[in-house]
């Protein structure tokens, strides 16, 4: 039987991924500067809280509505602010079902989304999944990472339906600035597009520079539709609750709010109890998140001193988020310089070039490592750097 052409084709893992399954058999410690997991890193939460919140008596009521809860909606609007109302969003089961809701509003089998790269590489396969093509445009590293607001105009074509772009960017921490913002929004009104923007990481500003745009809701009135996502993996640092949301704004939102509930409602994939539990959840969120905050600054601040013996070795500015940039000698391939670390430092590390950054000579680390790891970590990798 045929299976559709949307999927791979094939399963194999690369070779980085190999590599460590094998040394694990083997039983090697491998230390790992990857992990993109809150609830692996050692983070102390409030389970009594959290528990009670996802067993009241509320979570055994199922009452469907496609936008999701009201209350949940509520809480929300009410955490991110700037005059956003619970009827301007839609609940989802995480971001990748909001980009999946919003590539089927927006597409057809064909069109294309832009996407600046450097970027999240799962963005290709979520548009693949629903028929859409998903556009790289490089951005540019100038002192800072800079959108080539010339380069996405030139890139559009008549089947182009969206720009999307993550603030700040997952791995580079690029924030948009406000000439960005407003160059991108000024693009697809002109250009007859939707403006997708990913929030996850806008809570976490390490470096943020002073035109950085926090948030796009900050634009009451955008002059093209927008479409911002964000949900408590990142917000609450719970990813296994599975909650994400879509805010809508600009143009025609209503009409497009209205659709998205249609297509929402042929799934209904957010449970009940953490629907009924988002109010308590986004309460407790703050303290949780400043533990993180405190985890990705300290890291930072341990690998510039790590940094301030090396010749060799830099890092790139960290405005926002849980990654920083590693910048090397390119004296040869990123993900072979990853699989030496790997074999001869017993270290996980992941090259740029699985976030499509230009050439060779990054490699790309999580602040969110617990920081003994991380530290012992950098004392084993910097040799073979």
């Amino acid at each position: 039987m045929r299976l559709s052409s949307r999927l791979p084709h094939g399963f194999e893992p690369n070779a980085l991924t190999a590599a460590l399954a094998r040394l694990r058999r083997e039983g090697r410690a491998v230390l790992d500067l990857t992990g993109s997991n809150p609830t692996r890193c050692g983070f102390v939460y409030p389970e009594a809280e959290i528990c009670g919140a996802l067993s009241g008596p509320t979570v055994l009521s199922y009452d469907p509505d496609p936008q999701g809860a009201r209350s949940a909606r509520e809480a929300i609007a009410a955490y991110h602010g700037h005059n956003l109302r619970a009827d301007d969003l839609l609940l989802t089961a995480s971001t990748s079902e909001g980009y999946g809701l919003l590539f089927k509003l927006l597409g057809d089998p064909g069109d294309e989304v832009l996407v600046p790269s450097p970027s999240y590489p799962l963005f290709d396969w979520l548009a693949r999944l629903e028929g859409l093509h998903a556009t790289p445009v490089p951005s540019y590293f100038h002192d800072r990472w800079h959108l080539d607001l010339g380069a996405l105009e030139a890139a559009v074509g008549p089947r182009t339906r969206a720009i999307v772009v993550v603030n700040p960017n997952n791995p580079t921490g690029h924030f948009l600035s406000t000439t960005e913002w407003t160059g991108l929004t000024s693009l697809c009104a002109k250009s007859g597009l939707a403006l997708i923007v990913d929030e996850v990481f806008a809570d976490y500003a390490l470096e943020p520079p002073a035109d950085r745009l926090p948030t796009a809701l900050l634009d009451l009135e955008p002059p093209c539709p927008v479409f911002l996502l964000s949900g408590l993996s990142k917000v609450a640092a719970l990813p296994q609750l599975k909650l994400g949301w879509i805010a809508v704004r600009g143009p025609e939102a209503a009409e497009h709010r209205e659709a998205l509930a249609f297509l929402a409602d042929q799934y209904l994939s957010v449970s009940a109890p953490v629907q009924a539990a988002a109010p308590t959840l986004l309460a407790l969120a703050p303290g949780i998140r400043e533990q993180v905050l405190t985890r990705l600054r300290a890291n930072l601040a341990t690998l510039d001193a790590a940094l301030a013996a090396q010749l060799r070795l830099s890092r790139l500015p960290v405005e926002g988020g849980w990654s920083v940039l590693l910048r090397r000698a390119a004296v040869d391939g990123d993900e072979v310089c990853a699989l030496r670390l790997l074999e001869q430092g017993s270290t996980l590390v992941h090259p740029g070039s699985f976030f499509d950054l230009p050439g060779d000579g990054h490699l790309v680390l999580s602040l969110l490592t617990p920081e003994e790891t991380f530290q012992d970590g950098l004392v084993r990798t910097f040799p073979y750097l």
